[in-house]
């Protein structure tokens, strides 16, 4: 099969093949993003032994999984389970030192988070293998999990006989926009732009959930058979996903609801006053598990005052399930045709959509031809008050070096958008305002990224110095 994009990934996976040195590979990212498939593809020819750690099993029921495998992959007499891992560990040297081959061998672990529960002692004796073992033979560990913030802290940030032994670590996100049109023009569909961001913005560039689009169907049709029919593959994933990656999920969920409930983004005392948590390290560590693992975004102010720090839940379907499925009567299908047509929806997408450009902020500086200057990728909140008594919030703020601060106004329309005279004041407010509040000497610009471009009137005259349509995020 074809791999799309991973084109980073799959050259630092393949330079391991081509040296003669051992190496322990740390592979992370969030579930149904193609992590195994990514493994397997690369190292097909060279994998000798996969274990999948059982979700929710005992160590005697690893054990004995791993005892299934090995028995498996080496074709020998079936073995005894192995007491404990150090026994399993030892017993998978003997079976890859009679191994004949001339391929550099890859041994693959997946689902270690599931595997190595507080006393399994999976850890400890992989540390101790890695050491004693692996570390001298030329052959490839490959350790993977779904769980990111596990992964970091027990695997790559490890203190114990795995600390700094992690040769490479290779960190798999979704697809952008771009991959994400490969991956759907693979399979032989081909839709536009518009409508392949609409998808985008309901499922996100998730390779599972991309594979279960149809030919021949519209986004909106799509979008109504994975998302709302009874046996839609979206319509109940959410309490999967976090329980999947997080234990104790249910804190995790009350704060990305808390966020949903508001597309700019919360500071922290917002999320703490709305989730009634208890302020201190373990609502930090919440935090910062869900920054790691993709569906978190923090933004800094301009005046980088740590505590206005806003986070913003910025994963696709945990937006889009939060708004139009959940609490849904699951007896009645929802018309997701007529619900795309609502007010309700222009307005939410319009947020979304916000976030997918600040994620694509790579192809926007490329548009704007800064990809070689220096930036910092801010928001900007002012509060009236006696210093300048007009309000106003920027949500995309790209502050460069080279004396330029560009606000981007960012609008998903099916159509061409037109600047009204009282949204040429809102502008004119952001851009004087910006001035007044921070004293910047930088030259002010603005951005319009949009569906169709800007209709040419005065206000766009007078106020749009760069105009970028949705074809420039792809």
């Amino acid at each position: 099969m074809t791999i799309i994009g991973r084109k980073e990934e799959m050259a630092q996976m393949a330079s391991c093949l081509k040296d003669k040195k051992p190496h322990l590979i740390a592979v992370i990212g969030r579930r149904r993003v193609g992590k195994t498939f990514l493994i397997r593809e690369v190292y097909k020819e060279n994998k000798v032994f996969e274990m999948t750690g059982l979700k929710d099993a005992d160590t005697d029921r690893q054990l004995l999984n791993f005892t299934f495998q090995k028995d498996y992959f080496f074709k020998d007499d079936e073995s005894k389970e192995p007491k404990d891992w150090l026994t399993a560990f030892n017993i998978l040297s003997k079976a890859l030192d009679n191994y004949e081959s001339h391929e550099k061998p890859v041994v693959f672990f997946d689902e270690v988070p599931w595997i190595a529960s507080k006393k399994s002692g999976f850890l400890e004796a992989l540390g101790h293998w890695w050491n004693n073992w692996a570390s001298q033979k030329n052959i490839i560990i490959v350790i993977c999990g779904s769980a990111a913030s596990w992964m970091i802290e027990h695997i790559v940030n490890a203190k114990g006989g795995l600390h700094n032994r992690i040769t490479k670590l290779i960190t798999l996100m979704p697809f952008t926009l771009s991959e994400t049109k490969q991956f759907l023009v693979a399979k032989n569909i081909e839709i536009s732009n518009y409508q392949i961001i609409q998808l985008y913005l309901a499922i996100g560039g998730i390779p599972h959930y991309l594979e279960q689009i149809e030919k021949g169907k519209s986004a909106a049709q799509n979008i109504q058979k994975t998302c709302f029919d009874k046996d839609g593959v979206l319509r109940n994933e959410f309490d999967n996903l976090y329980s999947a990656l997080f234990d104790n999920a249910a804190n995790h969920i009350k704060i990305i609801k808390a966020l949903s409930s508001k597309s700019k983004g919360l500071d922290r005392q917002e999320i703490l006053r709305i989730t009634e948590m208890s302020d201190g390290g373990y609502f930090s560590e919440i935090l910062k598990e869900l920054e790691t693992s993709g569906f978190v975004t923090t933004f800094e102010p301009l005046e980088k005052k740590k505590k206005d720090t806003l986070y913003r839940l910025t994963d696709e379907y945990s937006l889009f399930y939060l708004r139009f499925i959940e609490g849904k009567n699951k007896l009645e299908n929802e018309d997701w045709s007529r619900i795309s047509q609502s007010q309700e929806y222009k307005i939410w997408s319009g947020y979304a959509f916000e976030n997918l450009c600040i994620k694509h902020i790579g192809k926007i500086k490329k548009a704007l031809g800064i990809s070689g200057v220096q930036t910092n990728i801010n928001s900007f909140l002012h509060k009236r008050n006696k210093g300048y008594e007009k309000g106003f919030q920027i949500d995309l703020l790209i502050d460069r070096k080279d004396d330029v601060l560009n606000i981007c106004e960012m609008k998903f329309y099916g159509e061409e958008f037109s600047i009204s005279s009282d949204y040429a004041k809102n502008i004119r407010t952001k851009k004087e305002g910006l001035k007044a509040v921070t004293g910047t000497k930088k030259m002010i610009h603005i951005v319009f990224i949009t569906t169709y471009g800007v209709f040419q009137n005065q206000n766009k005259t007078d106020l749009v110095d760069n105009d970028l349509t949705i074809d420039i995020l792809f």
